[in-house]
């Protein structure tokens, strides 16, 4: 059974730990942006500019660079979700061994060909790093490998407790809590080892996803808990099952734990990014989403926090869901099911509405529409606000007025499937031309279509999602009589917008035409 080692061994081991062959001091940013809207300072520890793009190196190459010559002529093995397999990787290279790494099948594949990079030879098993870890135990046996755990081992704790270290050389002032992200605890239990020891007056507080929440449901049940399943969206700290040493650490130093959801680290992501023009991975936002909600809850004002931007392996193709859900997390935008009566121009008495709403007009983000009843038409809409707590308000308001609406802003169904689904074939959609439209982005812009269609021109189909560009692409369709066809075309050319006309398009004929 292995000596527990007490807060006085783990000071010694993080002073002494071997990190600076391959790591680099990473630097103690402020984040002035995102200070001046928190009305608290907070500074980011930039873990994410590490070689590997990660904190995970540390603890590796602390640990390797302990094993006897006969341990790395037989090699190593892992088992992480990507950043300690390229630490492991990258250790291997610089200490003339070999490094076997089992990683999820689930693993971004940045992640997986970084490793191929550095020389590891990586094998993919499982759905999560719990699955991975078997199978890289099984191997590890088979082949006489030693194993390079990514977070339970002492000497991987310390290597990560030199951040911490960093942090208290780095910053003199004063400093009220750090927040760290946990996975299976290993950066947690260095970082409060080292700070409880030096600083114990700072607070430090672990975050977890809530779909990944295994070591705070350990530490309030007194016992390690292994979840049944993790959520995937922050796959550096999918774990289900925390570490023994780590479990040990974190409930006796860390002082809070935090969960927070997928939309909020998304926010995260881009309060980051504003501040840094950088981008990290969810994991390495989660520091940041919890110093938010953490003010937000406590109603703080003017104390110091660090958040420790612990990774920045973000597959590329996933920036499109983190910018979709950002708006939201921050609730800087705002998703509504609004029934309007199916008659004319109620479309555009609500348009007017939206622009006369209290606290001042706000921008469509987003506007769904199929014609699918002859009394009333439902239309998925989303607005920008102006901060937390307005969703209900605006629904309340549309409703006051005669349109009754649905808050959806945290509506998963919603925000994940309804949204892209709006549409369909109507038999109410005779005579009907279907065109795509590039629309200024600006206001007004709707309301000059609006304005120059003719009254018996009825709105049959309306699709459009802002994209953060300078102009807008919207797909109308528009139940045009025959008898109408030059009428129409002297409001296409007094519009003035650039259009392609969809009508014939054996796309629209297979999903949306009557």
């Amino acid at each position: 059974m292995r000596k527990k080692l007490t807060p006085a061994d783990y000071l010694k081991k993080i002073l002494t730990a071997r990190v600076y062959d391959v790591a680099v001091e990473s630097a103690l940013d402020p984040a002035k942006a995102l200070s001046r809207r928190l009305h608290n300072k907070v500074l980011l520890k930039r873990e994410d500019q590490q070689p590997v793009f990660s904190f995970k190196l540390r603890g590796a190459y602390n640990k390797m660079a302990q094993l006897t010559p006969e341990e790395l002529r037989r090699g190593v093995i892992c088992a992480s979700a990507g950043n300690h397999a390229q630490g492991v990787a990258m250790s291997a290279h610089r200490l003339g061994t070999r490094a076997v790494i089992v990683m999820p099948v689930t693993t971004p594949q940045l992640k997986i060909d970084a490793v191929k990079a550095l020389g590891g030879e990586v094998v993919l098993h499982g759905d999560s790093y719990s699955d991975a870890y078997s199978h890289a135990a099984a191997l590890c046996e088979r082949q006489g490998l030693t194993f390079i755990h990514p977070f339970d081992d002492p000497d991987v704790i310390a290597g990560q407790g030199t951040i911490a270290m960093e942090i208290l050389r780095q910053h003199q002032g004063p400093l009220d809590a750090v927040f760290v992200a946990i996975g299976g605890g290993g950066l947690v239990s260095g970082v409060a080892a080292y700070i409880k020891a030096v600083r114990p007056e700072i607070k430090v507080i672990g975050v977890q996803m809530n779909d990944s929440d295994a070591m705070l449901q350990s530490v309030q049940t007194g016992k390690r808990v292994n979840l049944s399943d993790v959520g995937l969206f922050s796959d550096g700290t999918a774990v289900k099952l925390v570490g023994e040493e780590t479990f040990r650490l974190a409930r006796e130093l860390v002082d809070e734990f935090m969960t927070v959801d997928t939309d909020a680290v998304c926010a995260a992501i881009k309060d980051v990014f504003v501040d840094t023009r950088s981008i990290v991975e969810p994991a390495g936002a989660l520091a940041v989403a919890a110093i938010k909600q953490y003010v937000a809850q406590n109603r703080t004002r003017g104390e110091t926090y660090a958040a420790i931007l612990c990774g920045a392996n973000m597959n590329f193709d996933r920036l499109r869901f983190v910018a979709e859900r950002a708006e939201v997390g921050e609730e800087r935008e705002a998703l509504f099911a609004v029934t309007i009566p199916e008659e004319r121009g109620s479309f555009r008495r609500f348009c007017e509405l939206i622009g006369a709403l209290p606290g001042g007009p706000r921008n469509v983000t987003e506007f769904n529409y199929r014609i699918s009843d002859e009394q009333q038409a439902h239309v998925f809409v989303g607005l920008t606000t102006h901060g937390k707590g307005e969703s209900a308000r605006i629904a309340a308001n549309f409703t006051r007025h005669g349109f009754e609406a649905l808050d959806l802003t945290h509506d998963e169904l919603a925000k994940q499937h309804v949204r892209h689904m709006v549409g369909g074939h109507s038999a109410l959609a005779q005579d009907e031309r279907l065109l795509r439209f590039i629309f200024p982005e600006r206001p007004g812009a709707l309301m000059k279509f609006l304005s120059h269609m003719r009254p018996s021109w009825n709105i049959t189909l309306f699709h459009y999602r802002n994209q953060g560009a300078d102009y807008g692409r919207i797909l109308v369709g528009l139940q045009v009589p025959q008898a109408d066809g030059k009428a129409f075309r002297d409001f296409l050319d007094t519009l003035g917008y650039p259009f392609v006309e969809e009508t014939d398009n054996p796309v629209y004929r297979l999903f949306l035409k009557s």
